[in-house]
């Protein structure tokens, strides 16, 4: 959708960052200090004729002025587009013209966080800025529907709908769109083929259980202030492409046993709707194992909407931190990981020698201030005939009441959910839980709405905790009142849940290709689910606090929004290209991103590393690929020409046998098998989106490799020249330990652009 032209005054606010808001300032009234209700109706009508002089007519100044000043102040606020607002500063009855800029409340904190923000206000070079918010974009999300009512898909100074938009709104039965949610639809046909019929309840797209609304909010919701869960995290929410259209495809549905909960036929269908509905980008928050291409309704889906010009995102997955967890790995497909904010809900833990520990919590329970409580593990609470491991994980039915009562528990993270944990101890009695982490969830904690005061710690404090008890007759523990503290550092840490390299189907790809904030994300939520997501807990909120790759994704899909906002005609390759080769690998203190064990993290937890939104608005250069190359990418795979068509029906493309999976024009490198004193050569191809230049190469070798590239400067003199070269690799140290992976980095730069790629080496042994 274009900007409409200024003169059909009913569609400004559409493009609301194109036509921005503005307080035309004029000093003071004739009127005097006691104004009459005809002097302000004078004061008004002046308003309307001065700003109707630049727009045409009395009634589209009428319609563009929300405020009119017309008592003390003289004035009047106004969305005009900036060359009015230009113009009305130079008339010689105005004062001044003003930006209408927000101002300080504590924001939902991820855009902040990822720099498109600052205290409020919006820098020079927020991409929000360049991308007027993501107001041409239209963000599709695959999940379990989404809640309408949601104050984050409000279409208050929303326009008509474009007439490029071909879905529809079939929510099902008191389901409605607007002109922000533009258009709904639910697939149950794959559940139904698994559980068997369904009855009405299931023919909606209504989201019962929060996420899908969570996540769509967190992509492209619009601005809500004053949002909080419980008074914590209080301010403004929104997505990262607030001015987006949204459109939601449910086919997410109750858990069924072992078998999940969406399903790749209802998959299958959402993404053929939202190619046909004419969506820009697909945010996907869900995902399996790891498969065969071929075999992967995500990566087939995908495939067919990137051939369609539409950006698919996609979350890596909650199965780490073990390696080669990562998921929706096709090259087509942006996998994102998760890390930290600098933000945390934090309940600190004291215990009765006088030492404090730091942990994470939105419970809405809190403690008397400074009373402690005696302090028992949920081991020495065991009830009887219960394993001591159950007891320790606080499992259903594991605890003695008698022992529990009027104590604050210590549980062990793992197998049942933490908010369970909880529950199980609030039914024993416990006035209290700290939640401490087994050893491999390290220092990851996460803020969640449990059921009574708690407090989530780390691995190491919670060994601290645990001594404590076993040496001290009489235990005791107190917890602090939740507070939101912000300015954290080091941030980001990766996540220990999310999924990690290497790419199990196919290594020579690096997947996660990004990472973003993906803990303790405060969005919009289902007014049907409990913030726990259990039937146990009746509560019900507007706005949720989220962890997981599933969170991560839709930041992504946001950005993506306003990056295809600003570049409508680049590839969804090149849009990925700008997201990666600009990403960040140092933390808010300049150190580098961290895993939760303290120990330096790399490309298989971040890929390229942690998004920049703003850099991503200019990368210089782009690696861009088409259909062609992903087809001969099939070819190097080994797909034969009958599985070659169900991922493309161009009966004219023949593979190319030249093409080796290296080859593949991806913003990273990542080497499968490199034998001692035996050279690898790839090929890449770097397009110039950029203003002219010359382009030096810098390589950061991985340990024992060398690493040439060829030519070392490449000139562009225009937009859209590419130029090739040639990176040959070769390890000089024998590996006799047995394989592992070594990590670098090849950088292009022309004194302003850093085009940054990492590189991944697996030595043979």
């Amino acid at each position: 959708m274009g900007h409409k032209p200024y003169n059909h005054i009913r569609s400004w606010v559409i493009p609301l960052f194109f036509y921005k808001s503005y307080i035309v300032y004029l000093g003071s009234h004739s009127h005097g200090f006691n104004p009459s209700s005809t002097d302000a109706q004078i004061a008004t009508e002046s308003h309307f004729n001065l700003l109707g002089s630049f727009l045409g007519s009395n009634e589209e100044a009428k319609e563009a002025i929300f405020y009119s000043y017309n008592r003390h102040i003289n004035g009047f606020a106004a969305v005009v587009d900036q060359k009015v607002a230009e113009d009305l500063a130079k008339h010689p009855d105005v004062v001044s013209v003003l930006e209408n800029k927000g101002r300080k409340l504590h924001t939902t904190n991820s855009w902040k966080f990822l720099g498109l923000e600052n205290n409020g206000a919006i820098p020079s070079n927020s991409l929000w800025n360049l991308a007027s918010f993501g107001e041409s974009t239209i963000i599709g999300n695959l999940d379990t529907g989404v809640w309408p009512e949601s104050k984050s898909f409000s279409d208050k100074e929303y326009g008509p709908i474009p007439s490029r938009w071909k879905g529809s709104c079939e929510g099902g039965s008191k389901f409605y769109c607007n002109r922000k949610l533009i258009g709904a639809r639910y697939y149950n046909k794959g559940y139904a083929a698994i559980v068997g019929p369904l009855n009405s309840s299931y023919e909606s797209a209504r989201d019962h259980e929060g996420h899908g609304t969570h996540t769509l909010s967190t992509a492209g919701g619009h601005f809500v202030p004053n949002a909080n869960l419980f008074g914590y995290g209080n301010g403004t929410a929104k997505g990262g492409s607030p001015k987006a259209l949204v459109a939601a495809y449910k086919v997410c549905w109750p858990q069924v046993l072992f078998f999940g909960e969406c399903f790749d036929a209802d998959i299958l269908a959402g993404f053929e709707a939202a190619i046909g509905d004419g969506v820009d980008v697909l945010s996907v928050s869900l995902g399996g194992s790891p498969s065969d291409f071929a075999k992967d309704s995500i990566s087939i889906g995908s495939f067919h909407a990137v051939q369609n010009g539409i950006v698919v995102v996609c979350s890596a997955g909650n199965s780490g931190p073990t390696p080669g967890s990562v998921s929706n790995v096709a090259p087509w497909i942006i996998t994102v990981g998760a890390s930290t904010t600098d933000r945390l809900y934090t309940s600190y833990v004291a215990i009765g020698d006088k030492r404090h520990f730091k942990g994470a919590s939105v419970s809405d329970k809190k403690l008397p201030v400074q009373k402690f409580y005696p302090l028992i593990s949920s081991l020495d609470a065991k009830a009887k005939n219960v394993t001591d491991n159950d007891a320790l994980l606080c499992e259903e039915g594991s605890l003695d009441p008698k022992k529990v009562n009027g104590k604050i528990i210590i549980c062990l993270r793992g197998d049942n959910a933490r908010v369970a944990k909880g529950y199980v101890a609030a039914k024993a009695g416990a006035v209290g839980m700290i939640l401490a982490n087994a050893e491999e969830n390290g220092d990851e904690i996460l803020a969640d709405a449990h059921l009574l005061p708690a407090s989530h710690i780390t691995y190491s404090d919670g060994q601290l905790v645990y001594q404590y008890i076993n040496s001290t007759k009489i235990p005791m523990a107190y917890m602090t009142h939740v507070r939101t503290e912000e300015g954290i550092k080091p941030a980001p840490v990766m996540a220990s849940f999310s999924s990690r390299g290497p790419n199990t189907v196919d290594p020579s790809i690096l997947k996660p290709d990004i990472t973003a904030p993906g803990e303790n994300i405060l969005a919009a939520y289902s007014r049907d689910a409990s913030p726990t997501g259990t039937d146990f807990d009746k509560r019900r909120v507007p706005f949720n606090v989220e962890s997981g790759t599933s969170m991560s994704c839709p930041h992504v899909s946001g950005i993506v929004g306003l990056l295809k906002t600003l570049y409508p005609k680049w590839s969804p390759a090149a849009i990925r290209s700008a997201i990666m080769t600009t990403a960040g690998t140092k933390a808010n203190d300049l150190t580098p991103i961290l895993s939760t064990n303290q120990e330096k993290a790399n490309a298989f937890a971040y890929g390229a590393g942690h998004v920049s939104p703003n850099r991503a608005a200019d990368p210089g250069l782009v690696y861009d690929l088409s259909t062609k190359d992903y087809l001969n990418y099939l070819c190097a795979q080994g797909y034969n020409t009958a599985q070659i068509k169900q991922f493309s029906n161009d009966t004219s493309f023949v593979c190319s046998k030249s093409f080796k999976l290296t080859d593949l024009n991806y913003p990273s490198i990542s080497i499968p098998i490199l034998e001692y004193d035996v050279a690898v050569k790839i090929k890449r191809k770097l397009k110039n989106v950029g203003s002219p230049g010359t382009y030096v190469v810098q390589v950061k070798e991985p340990l024992g490799v060398s690493v040439s590239v060829e030519p070392t400067s490449l000139k562009f003199t225009g937009i859209d020249e590419e130029k090739s070269f040639r990176v040959v690799l070769k390890s000089y140290e024998p590996n006799g330990s047995g394989p592992k992976y070594l990590f670098g980095k090849l950088e292009w730069s022309d004194g302003k652009h850093r085009v940054r790629s990492p590189i991944v080496v697996r030595l043979g042994g």
